[in-house]
Parts: C-alpha cells; structure tokens; sequence
C-alpha cells in the first residue's frame, strides 16, 4: 500500500513538473525575441531531433529556420550559426561575449577539470597555457626547429610502405599493385608525429622497445576520440547520471586517468640520467621549469600534452585520408598534383616542408579538401558570458554557440558548383581562402593551423610522389561521413599502391 502511494506521489509530481515546463517554455518563447526555432518537447527540447551526423541535421534544420536558429539540448540554449556573415559577428563584434566554452559534464575528468586549452574559459589561466603552447611548440621557430622529426616520419612511412609492397610483389613486375588500409596507416603515422614532438617517442615502426605500454596507449587515444565524438545526451540531462545511465560518462573517466598516468611516465622518464634533454616539447618545458617551477609545473606541462595530441592526431589523418579520397575519384587532378612535383622537386629526393611555398597547386588541394571537409565541421562551441543581440534576436547569456561550418563551406551564395571538388577554385589567390572558417576566427581561433598545414602538406605531397594509387575497383570510393567531432570517413579508405618507377632509386635506400 505505501509503495503505490509514494508511486502516485511521483507521478503526480512528474506531470506538475511536465506542466511547469511546458508553460515555462511558452512563456519565454513570448515574452523574447530568439531566433526562428522548431517545435521544442518539455524537458528534452530538440534532442529528439538530433541525428547522426550532427552537422548535416543542424545544416536540414537551418535550411529550414534560417542561418541562426535557436535550439534547446535539454535545459541548455543553443544559438546554431550557419552564415558566414553572422560567424564573422560572433567572433569579431561578439568575439569577447562568446569567448567561453561550455562545461560539460561528461568530459570534466578527461579536460582536466576543463583546464585543457580547448576547453577552458576565456581568462588568465587560458592565456597562460594557450602562450606556452604557441611559443614552446607551435610558433614559426619550433615548427622549424621540428621540420625533420615531421620528415622523419613520414619518410618512414614511406619506407615501411616500399617495403610491404616488396614483400607482397615478390618476383611480380613493377606493374604489381597491393592493397593498403590508408585509415590505420594515417592514424599510425600522425599518432608517431604528435609523439614524436611532444615526447620524442614513437609508438609504431622499427625500434619500438615497450610493445606493451605502446599498445595501452593507442588504445587510450582510439578510445578518446571514439567517445569524445560522440553525443552524450547525460550532459544535457542530469538525470540519466541519478538513474545510473551516464555510460559514456564513465568510461571518459576511467579514459582521462590512464591518459594522466601516461603522460606523467613521459614526465618522470625525461627526468632520468641520460634521458633527452631537448628536441621534443616535454624535454624543452622542463629546462624551463627549473628556472619558473609555478609556471611549468607537470600538471601545465601534462595539459598541454593531451591537449595537443588530442587536437593534432585525428584531424591530421582524416585530412589526408578525405584528400585521397577525392584524389582517387578525380585521377586527373591526382595527375596534375604528381606533374607539379616531379617539375619543382624532381625524383632524386623526397619533397621537404620548404617544398610547400613551390607547389601551389598541391596548396589548391588542400585548401579545397579543408572547405568540403573541415577538421571540425561543427567549430568547437562557444559559450557566452553575458547577454547579446544579433540581428536583432536576443542570446542569454549561458548560450551555446555552435558554427556549422561544413555548411557555410558548401554555400552556392559563396562558392561555384559548392559540392564539386574542385581545386583550381583557389587559383585565384586569397579571396576564396577567406571565405572559410576551418580553423575558426577570433581571439579563440585554433593556434595549431600552422602545423596543420605543414604536416598535411607534406603527408600528402609525399605520398603522391613516391606510389601510384588507384581505386580497389571501378566504382567510385564512398564519401559518406562519419560522426564525430574531426568527420571521420563512414566507410575506412583501403586503395591500390605500387611505388612509381622513377621512384624506385629512392624508396629502395630509405
């Protein structure tokens, strides 16, 4: 008998609170001027709504309501901008209003209590570890300083690549063509480069000495970026946590912990007799932490080493994977990009960094690459710190921000034939190249496009030069993409590869 009064309390209290919400809901929508909006449910706003991938159902839904449109995840607003003319706004005249980012609760542990740059306030502290940062291992001088730890490994990339071939071929002509998961091998690679920078470590080739702490950290990083992509409804209604149904939740904890257990062994062990004093990003900070202990202590030096690894690895390897994607399924410009090199590197040698600034059109690629599939095809949010007004519409302060930047790249009021790869668009000069957003705008634009850019570069470039690539068959590769936060490929890329004959002298004395 008490258990169906307590249960009838609880209901009665549930529809209450229904009702509440529901006039609470109306109430706003009259009494301020928010942008257009769909119909919204009681409690749950829009997340009914939401479907994967987020930025093609955000791009329907502003289709739709309009380039600014105002949602609801849960209790929390959402202002979702896809207009570049209204994203220039938020991040110059509204820059310092929507210079936070959102807390959410599911990645507290694995941001280190949000004091990763990318997810920490805008204030002093942000400053401070987005500075060191910018001039400990990405200003012009480091990336110079790091150009051959890059060439390095993609030069042995290149080798390991010969070599499969090699074996697969056996006593096969030169005509012979082995099948490669591109997918695994960009993660490898750009994994080697992050690690190779900020730790002077590698984690896949020759000369590994811990297999197993190798293996426990790439399943950490894969894992990362699995569930940091992902959209956990917890963070938008707390009371999945009390009814112990905050999963993804859970295990970015237990994630966020064994990434600080590692990256703290990649501290004690630079401390040791003999270990590297220079030439990587943690050798480097802790010379400048006997001299400023407070500044370069290991928690700082720790953030900026998870924060640059989980910002440089994936998007790096979905770049080049979505380029030869569209390489493959366009051979002609494939065949113009490989002309370029053998014109202004020649085949004597492997194309360096300070090939780039010659070949022009290989800038073309990538420029088109990043605007049909930007590394972050929804910005990182923003969140704003006080009440503003754009266009008119009334933004609380708390709101969410969220530029769809896939969708303003694919605009036919800014660009000709907008779906169409097609390179030759940035020929021009800058004018194309302004009109995207890939790295954001503003005072919290991604530091990290200069790297970006050198090492997709350089990826690619060297991978055009040294194989010929074709298609598994006839048909053309799928472009379906992916959910997550850096637009993985839905379907992994596997191609055809030979080493191209001229070549051949090279790749054989790597």
């Amino acid at each position: 008998m008490a258990f169906l009064v307590y249960q009838s309390i609880l209901i009665s209290l549930a529809v209450l609170l229904f009702i509440k919400l529901l006039l609470s809901h109306t109430r706003d929508r009259k009494n301020n001027k928010f942008p257009p909006s769909p119909p919204a449910l009681p409690v749950i706003g829009h997340l009914h709504l939401l479907k994967k991938p987020l930025h093609q159902t955000l791009a329907s839904i502003s289709e739709k309501y309009g380039p600014a449109t105002f949602l609801k995840f849960g209790s929390w607003p959402v202002l979702v901008i896809s207009s570049r003319s209204l994203a220039v706004q938020c991040f110059t005249t509204y820059d310092m209003a929507f210079a936070n980012r959102p807390h959410w609760p599911s990645v507290k542990q694995a941001t280190f209590d949000y004091n990763h740059i990318g997810a920490a306030n805008y204030g002093p502290y942000w400053r401070n570890v987005r500075q060191i940062a910018a001039t400990e291992f990405l200003s012009a001088q480091r990336l110079h300083e790091s150009s051959d730890v890059r060439v390095g490994e993609v030069r042995d990339m290149a080798r390991q690549l010969f070599l499969s071939w090699n074996v697969s071929a056996g006593s096969k002509d030169l005509s012979y063509f082995v099948k490669v998961d591109l997918k695994e091998k960009l993660f490898e690679l750009s994994l080697n480069v992050m690690m190779a920078m900020i730790a002077g470590k590698r984690f896949y080739g020759d000369n590994i000495q811990d297999l197993e702490e190798t293996k426990r950290f790439r399943e950490i990083v894969e894992e990362f970026f699995s569930l940091a992509g992902a959209s956990n409804a917890e963070d938008y209604l707390p009371i999945l946590k009390f009814l112990g149904m905050a999963k993804a939740t859970k295990k970015l904890d237990h994630l966020a912990e064994l990434n600080k257990e590692m990256t703290q062994k990649l501290i004690d062990k630079h401390r040791k007799p003999g270990a590297q004093k220079k030439g990587n990003m943690i050798a480097n900070l802790l010379e400048l932490q006997k001299e400023n202990p407070e500044k370069y202590n290991d928690l700082t030096i720790q953030i900026i080493a998870v924060s640059l690894l989980q910002a440089g690895t994936d998007n790096s390897s979905n770049t080049v994977e979505w380029a030869i994607t569209l390489l493959l399924n366009n051979p002609d410009i494939l065949k113009k990009a490989s002309a370029e090199i053998d014109t202004h590197v020649g085949n004597k040698r492997l194309v360096l960094e300070s090939d780039m600034p010659n070949l022009p059109y290989l800038h073309c690629i990538l420029n088109e690459v990043f605007r049909l599939y930007p590394g972050g095809p929804l910005l990182v949010p923003h969140q704003s710190r006080e009440h503003v007004f754009i266009e008119g519409y009334e933004i609380p302060q708390g709101t969410m921000l969220v530029v769809n930047a896939y969708h303003i790249h694919r605009d036919p009021s800014l660009w000709d034939e907008p779906t169409k790869f097609m390179p030759e668009r940035f020929e021009s000069g800058n004018a194309e190249v302004k009109k995207m957003i890939t790295f954001g705008m503003g005072r919290r634009r991604c530091p990290g496009e200069g790297l970006a850019v050198r090492q997709v570069g350089l990826m690619l470039g060297t991978f055009i030069q040294c194989f010929d690539w074709k298609r598994i068959g006839d048909e053309l590769i799928d472009t379906s993409e992916g959910s997550g936060l850096t637009l993985p490929k839905a379907v992994p890329l596997e191609a055809m590869y030979r080493p191209r004959q001229v070549m051949m002298d090279v790749l054989s004395t790597l």
